[in-house]
């Protein structure tokens, strides 16, 4: 007989639980901020506040890079922008690709790998976003980490379809539709800079992905002895 009560986090890793309710945490705490239950007159400017301390500026960089110093604080940014949001719909629908597609890489990858995946993709977005591009908008949001959890998705759908002497390039299905309407978007909007940072996460987190991934490295050089 089955429990209806049973939580539905239970089934959930708990690293994808702890990343998604930070993310929730401070989009709640900026709602609140903006509607006024907290911070009063000054809880308004809280998200530009947090936007202007943590997220990634282009003109930040060009300064660290022109004057060859690179204080911590100011580094800090690359680590800290996948956690601020520009809005309620912006957070939410990063919170729904790591409850989904997170769920699924957390269910094979280690703790510690899921971790480094989402992080090290959205530093490497990042950096592709500064050094590609000289765009005046702030970087900020979860989705080159979103995108570098879905380039170990589809690693692991690739290797997938390897092992089952399938065609691997359909693994690469979901990434492709995701590109294309980020691409009209872009179109539409005269930018592409989350473009460029989002699939930058994606190519850094299917790389990772043959090291960081169970047997990994091991199935890499087995892959490459082959060729």
């Amino acid at each position: 007989m089955e429990d209806h009560n049973v939580s539905p986090f239970n089934v959930l890793p708990p690293v994808v639980v702890a990343l998604t309710v930070v993310i929730a945490g401070l989009e709640v705490m900026f709602q609140l901020a903006t509607a006024g239950f907290l911070g009063g007159q000054g809880g308004v400017g809280w998200r530009l506040a947090a936007m202007q301390d943590y997220a990634v500026l282009n003109e930040v960089a060009d300064w660290m890079l022109a004057n060859g110093r690179f204080p911590p604080d100011q580094l800090l940014r690359f680590l800290t922008y996948p956690l601020i949001h520009g809005g309620f719909v912006h957070a939410a629908f990063v919170v729904v690709f790591i409850l989904a597609i997170g769920k699924m890489v957390a269910e094979v990858f280690s703790p510690l790998a899921f971790v480094a995946i989402f992080w090290v993709s959205a530093v490497f977005g990042a950096l592709a976003y500064v050094l590609l591009l000289d765009s005046p908008f702030p970087l900020v949001g979860g989705y080159p980490g979103v995108y570098g959890l879905i380039g170990a998705f589809t690693f692991l759908m690739w290797v997938d379809a390897g092992r089952r002497g399938e065609n691997q390039m359909r693994a690469f299905g979901l990434i492709g539709a995701l590109l294309a309407i980020q691409i009209v978007f872009g179109v539409i909007q005269g930018d592409f800079g989350n473009v460029v940072a989002d699939l930058s996460g994606f190519v850094a987190g299917f790389l990772m992905s043959f090291i960081v991934s169970p047997g990994g490295w091991q199935r890499a050089l087995n892959r490459l002895r082959q060729r």
